[in-house]
């Protein structure tokens, strides 16, 4: 089975460092986001998803399977990955695994909580990324390619 890299593209800050570094390795790439976004690429393919409440994220778990690379900032599309047994990648390029995602879904959820106990239901947005940023990704990913090339065989 080829190894596939599938992005959840609506605002990845990394998708064109994603495509060009699967590009070099001739990996198969799809970005999925919903039909707000224009993406193009010349490498990846684009599935656009009609607009509804996790409807990316429901596509994007019918085409993962075991082996699969998923880069996503949704730590629910990251469990439901790795309970298939994909490998997940945020796009800082912090690793998800079986051994963080339960103590990572805990403080979203704790967080939530927080918020709407305090009627506080925005927050300020992410920091700017920065090139250290799409560097740190791109180790990251690069080494996650590697292992997974090595488990496939």
């Amino acid at each position: 089975m080829t190894l596939r890299i599938l992005i959840d593209a609506d605002a990845c800050p990394v998708v064109r460092e994603a495509v060009d570094i699967a590009r070099s390795r001739a990996l198969p790439v799809t970005l999925l986001c919903d039909e707000h976004h224009l993406l193009t690429s010349d490498w990846a393919e684009v599935c656009y998803i009609s607009s509804g409440a996790d409807a990316v994220d429901i596509a994007l778990m019918n085409l993962c399977r075991r082996g699969d690379v998923v880069i996503t900032q949704d730590y629910g599309v990251a469990a439901m990955a790795l309970g298939r047994g994909a490998y997940a990648l945020h796009h800082t390029g912090k690793r998800y695994t079986d051994d963080n995602i339960d103590l990572m879904l805990m403080e979203r959820h704790m967080a939530k909580k927080a918020r709407r106990a305090s009627g506080k239901h925005h927050l300020r947005g992410p920091a700017r990324f920065t090139d250290d940023d799409r560097r740190r990704f791109r180790e990251a990913f690069s080494a996650l390619l590697d292992e997974a090339e090595q488990h496939k065989t």
